[in-house]
């Protein structure tokens, strides 16, 4: 009885370990959910404080949209820059854009524009006319001063489908 229950004990642990070890097959969601349009937020920061006084650090950001669907256009219909307080600063889109597939947009924010604060944001919305790959939306910010750079990434996250 005590052996048996070993036994199962350790077939147990084994599954859970070869669960862990290979948890998907290739990538890190194993369906694909297509999606006609979503709202997503995207983190932006413009400075990040450093040192013992919080000295602020100002960074030059790039908020990147890629359309990840290898067949279908997808339309950008707005992006808006918000600042800290949630207050609108500037639509980046006057009129919306067709991103080709596989296609990609940028806009910056220079490291001078300290308007959207250590909390901006962006708001991203975009359609389509039949379900798609949702587009891989990002910031990225970069800086250096004094031989010291800094870089990191911020993705978006759908707020609304």
């Amino acid at each position: 009885m005590k052996c048996e229950k070993k036994a199962r004990l350790i077939v147990f642990m084994l599954i859970l370990v070869i669960m862990g070890a290979f948890p998907g097959h290739g990538n890190a969601s194993s369906t694909v959910i297509l999606s006609k349009g979503q709202s997503i937020y995207v983190p932006i920061y413009s400075h990040i404080y450093h040192g013992v006084r919080d000295k602020p650090f100002d960074l030059t950001a790039t908020l990147s949209i890629r359309n990840t669907d290898l067949k279908q256009e997808i339309t950008l219909i707005s992006a808006d820059y918000f600042d800290s307080d949630g207050n609108l600063l500037k639509n980046y889109v006057e009129t919306p854009v067709k991103l080709k597939n596989l296609g990609s947009i940028h806009y910056v924010i220079k490291a001078a524009d300290k308007t959207g604060g250590s909390g901006a944001k962006f708001i991203v919305r975009w359609k389509s006319d039949i379900p798609v790959n949702p587009p891989l939306i990002e910031a990225i910010m970069i800086s250096t001063k004094s031989q010291q750079g800094i870089s990191f990434v911020s993705r978006g996250q759908v707020i609304k489908e």
